[in-house]
């Protein structure tokens, strides 16, 4: 009820504006051609994990099947190709489904699997709501200062940014690959996680999804409270080379090092997202790369590589700074800590170390806000300690799951269990 109530909100929000809303674009899509083919069939892979294999197997030739359908009317009236549309019918099929032909645990089970489904597919267009209302609402950015703050680290995005340019098409489109399917990437991670839902007819208390969609949720509210562009935009020429040159301080990315001078807001076109603080997909990328800890070798291994190729793509496609990043990763670990937290019942470890994850994150705005020219001024002092803030909340997380796994030990305080008498013989 709350998530379907956030979402009532952000459509009205979005209607203010003359906007569609997450409900609106979703709806549209079961018949519209959808912004996002992989990531509606990502959605029913996840909920498929409730269906046995006979029925995943129906259901994905159906979704198969009915997107055939769609492309063989879309083409000779030359709509917009694209597919998806049959995943998302399965999924509200399966919605239908259980609420006419199931009934008990089997139908609540059916029906968690669906709202997991359309919760990815929901999280995504709330995304998208998001950044429009930033672009709308918040015509000042703060690159100057994140911008100055970088130089404690740098400046890495102008050095990725040259890295990228000197890697060819090869490693750009490899890394673009990687940047865009994040989620494709998430889902891969959770199916294996939630792989024994069918068998054991029940979900794990926490799994990927949980912590990918709060992220999803909360992580914009900071973009309305520090609004960035990032530096392709604020100093460059815009995304892939095109557009927002007029609106750029100067065309400095990657090339030229932006010169230290004394930050100020600036004006930004009403179009461009204000998503560079926190970065959102290093947040998402590190707890693919947690979650994956358990997963067989391989699986470990795709969410390293997944973890380092996002962040050499946010920062070398410059819509990152460094700075960015670290707030990303201390962001993602206190919302893992704690939704973790939450599902053990709050203890003392789990309050203190959200209370040191938040309180970190807060510190490195208030710096990178008021102390950008101090950070620009000292760099061989600013950035190890930047690198040591974010390290003490990888440290704490550590230290603080780890408590969490082990068994307590026995108590010495605990009396030992007193012998079983042995009876006595019978007198002669």
């Amino acid at each position: 009820m709350v998530t379907l109530g956030f979402l009532v909100a952000l459509e009205i929000a979005a209607r203010r504006y003359g906007l569609p809303g997450p409900i609106t674009n979703q709806a549209r899509e079961v018949v519209l051609a959808p912004d996002s083919g992989p990531l509606l069939y990502a959605s029913m892979a996840l909920m498929m994990v409730v269906l046995t294999w006979r029925q995943r197997l129906l259901a994905a030739g159906a979704a198969v099947g009915i997107d055939v359908v769609f492309a063989l009317v879309r083409w000779p009236l030359g709509a917009e190709m694209n597919y998806g549309n049959g995943a998302l019918w399965v999924i509200l099929g399966c919605a239908v489904v259980a609420l006419t032909r199931r009934t008990g645990a089997e139908r609540a089970l059916l029906l968690k699997g669906v709202g997991l489904g359309l919760l990815l597919v929901a999280g995504r267009k709330t995304g998208d709501t998001w950044l429009i209302i930033t672009s709308r609402t918040r015509p000042m950015v703060l690159d100057q200062y994140v911008a100055m703050a970088d130089h404690a680290l740098g400046n890495p995005s102008w050095l990725f940014g040259r890295l990228v340019e000197a890697s060819g098409s090869v490693g750009f489109h490899v890394l673009d690959f990687v940047y865009v399917k994040l989620a494709v990437a998430a889902v891969v991670v959770a199916f294996y996680q939630l792989r024994k839902v069918a068998a054991e007819r029940r979900f794990p208390r926490h799994h990927l999804v949980r912590t990918f969609l709060v992220i999803g949720l909360v992580g914009p509210a900071i973009y309305m409270i520090f609004p960035v562009v990032g530096p392709i935009y604020a100093y460059g020429t815009g995304a892939y080379g095109t557009g927002g040159a007029e609106w750029a301080l100067a065309t400095l990315w990657p090339d030229t090092l932006p010169p230290v001078a004394t930050p100020y807001a600036m004006p930004y076109d009403g179009v461009t997202p204000r998503n560079c603080m926190p970065s959102l997909h290093t947040a998402w990328a590190t707890v693919i790369f947690l979650h994956a800890r358990t997963a067989p070798r391989p699986l470990r291994w795709a969410a390293t590589f997944w973890l380092v190729a996002t962040l050499t793509a946010t920062l070398g496609f410059g819509y990152h700074y460094g700075v960015d990043l670290v707030a990303g990763v201390v962001f993602a670990l206190t919302i893992e800590g704690a939704l973790r937290a939450f599902d053990r019942g709050w203890d003392r470890p789990g309050v203190w170390f959200v209370a040191h994850g938040a309180g970190v994150f807060a510190a490195l705005l208030l710096a990178y806000r008021y102390l950008p020219m101090q950070m620009a001024a000292h760099p061989w002092l600013s950035g190890p300690l930047l690198i040591l803030a974010m390290g003490t909340v990888i440290h704490a997380y550590a230290r603080t799951t780890r408590r969490w796994s082990t068994p307590p030990p026995p108590s010495s305080l605990t009396p030992p269990p007193s012998p079983t008498p042995r009876p006595q013989p019978e007198p002669a």
